[in-house]
């Protein structure tokens, strides 16, 4: 099998989690993180896409259709002031992304009730810690 074939491989199955939606999500279930640590989660959820460091340059993106958002120009774009309230809102999948186009971006509400056993309070500290993690990215 080429490098290539191995990468491509490799890939696919980093990214079969983040298009998991609605009924799917629960036949392709997301490893497991602590709700308590933003970095692991983001490690393990987000960084395939967004990069180790928000850049949007992770391993996957090159094989998706739309560009990824560099995450570390979030304050930013918003006149220096982190919007966390939407970042949460986008990554329970409450609101679309424009750039995302047609919701290629998975909606970790779902994925995160199914990993707690539809506990919302622990979904809610899961988006609050991601979404603080997050907030350390940003470009000063």
């Amino acid at each position: 099998m080429s490098s290539r074939a191995v990468f491509l491989l490799a890939a696919t199955a980093l990214a079969l989690p983040l298009f998991a939606q609605d009924a799917a999500i629960k036949k392709v279930p997301a490893r497991y993180t602590s709700p308590a640590s933003g970095s692991e989660m983001y490690q393990s959820y987000c960084a395939s896409c967004h990069g180790a460091k928000g850049l949007g340059d992770g391993p996957v993106a090159p094989y998706l259709k739309v560009a990824i958002p560099d995450l570390t120009t979030l304050s930013k774009q918003n006149q220096g002031v982190y919007p966390a309230q939407r970042v949460a809102q986008v990554i329970r999948g409450e609101v679309g992304v424009k750039t995302h186009g047609v919701r290629e971006m998975a909606v970790w509400g779902p994925v995160f009730l199914s990993l707690n056993n539809s506990q919302e309070p622990v979904v809610r500290m899961r988006v609050a810690n991601l979404t603080t993690y997050i907030e350390t990215l940003q470009a000063k």
